[in-house]
């Protein structure tokens, strides 16, 4: 398992569809993982200390969770199939460990506001994670995908990523949203 944190959230200018960015802790690779508004904002709020004035379905799931007598220990994105990432949350109960099937934008949500470690299924960061190479190794100027070996990804086995990768205003990367 690798462990990542989430590196930012983007929104593209151009469609309007949100990317939340898995950055690997001990490595250079980033895991785009594309998450609805909702999900986002959910996000969005605890990186940047917004608090809200109810609890949403995250705050509210990690309440039941605790007044059941179980603590959330990590989340898992441990697959990828057709384009579509799936997830586990992992439970303690009773020393039981417990996994529960979800999205990894619910799962990513929920592991902000725990404070537990975000794991990715060593294969999942091998076909779609990608390294955003310098402006120079694309002639494009475009970020260069590649494996977890360097060499190029085949552009059809994640179109849909570079498609969003692409209209993604890169420049302020890794810098903090303003609210």
């Amino acid at each position: 398992m690798i462990e990542t944190v989430v590196e930012s959230i983007r929104v593209s200018l151009v469609t309007q569809h949100r990317v939340v960015i898995l950055r690997e802790v001990d490595g250079d690779r980033h895991l785009p993982i594309w998450i609805g508004p909702f999900e986002a904002e959910a996000i969005a709020m605890v990186l940047q200390g917004v608090g809200s004035a109810r609890p949403l379905p995250y705050d509210l799931l990690t309440a039941v969770v605790s007044e059941l007598g179980a603590s959330v220990m990590s989340i898992i994105v441990n697959d990828l199939n057709q384009d579509v990432f799936y997830a586990r949350i992992i439970l303690d109960h009773a020393g039981s460990e417990v996994l529960i099937d979800s999205r990894p934008s619910d799962a990513i949500a929920l592991a902000v506001r725990a404070k537990i470690p975000i794991l990715v299924d060593e294969s999942v960061m091998d076909r779609a994670g990608i390294r955003l190479g310098d402006e120079d190794d694309d002639v494009e100027g475009r970020p260069q995908m590649t494996d977890e070996l360097g060499q190029p990804v085949d552009e059809e086995q994640l179109s849909a990523f570079r498609d969003f990768i692409d209209s993604l205003d890169l420049d302020d990367f890794g810098k903090p949203r303003s609210g």
